[in-house]
């Protein structure tokens, strides 16, 4: 499935998240882990940390964005918020796209597809947990219609600095 973002010139070819996507996923996650607040782990994961990714993401729409050229740029899927049925309307997004190909639409078109899924499967609410530094991510899900729904203070520590915990929702 080809789809364009939201961008004249930028055009991105969108398929579900398979096995074979792998090595690059954990390479764009690997980034966020060492150079920013984004991902909350210290080290580096392995190829096998994708199969956790797999797991949460079983049921639940997921997919992966190459540019026209083939290049890797990121990634996107829902997963549950809880696995009990009295949960089963509530899934909680995680994105993450390579930082060549942020602030070009990819991000709202990878949304955007994972929003349409979500209806059809069911699901009424969005949610997503954000570090309270990364005032991009908040400023990004603020657009997409999210609004912050609570906070836990203090609750996380990356690089000896203490944060907070942002959630944020969005209803489909």
């Amino acid at each position: 499935m080809d789809k364009t973002a939201n961008k004249p010139g930028r055009a991105f070819k969108v398929s579900p998240m398979a096995k074979s996507h792998g090595k690059d996923v954990i390479r764009i996650f690997n980034h966020y882990v060492m150079h920013s607040d984004a991902a909350y782990l210290e080290e580096p994961v392995s190829r096998a940390f994708f199969d956790r990714f797999s797991d949460m993401a079983q049921g639940y729409p997921a997919f992966c964005a190459h540019t026209q050229q083939g290049e890797f740029a990121g990634f996107a899927f829902l997963r549950a918020h809880q696995y009990l049925p009295a949960f089963a309307r509530t899934a909680v997004a995680t994105c993450f796209l390579a930082p060549e190909h942020t602030r070009r639409g990819l991000g709202t078109l990878l949304y955007g597809m994972l929003f349409e899924q979500a209806v059809e499967k069911g699901v009424a609410t969005v949610l997503a947990n954000i570090h309270s530094a990364n005032e991009a991510s908040i400023r990004f899900h603020q657009k997409m219609g999210f609004a912050e729904c609570g906070r836990f203070r203090e609750i996380g520590v990356k690089s000896g600095r203490v944060f907070d915990v942002v959630w944020m929702q969005k209803f489909l």
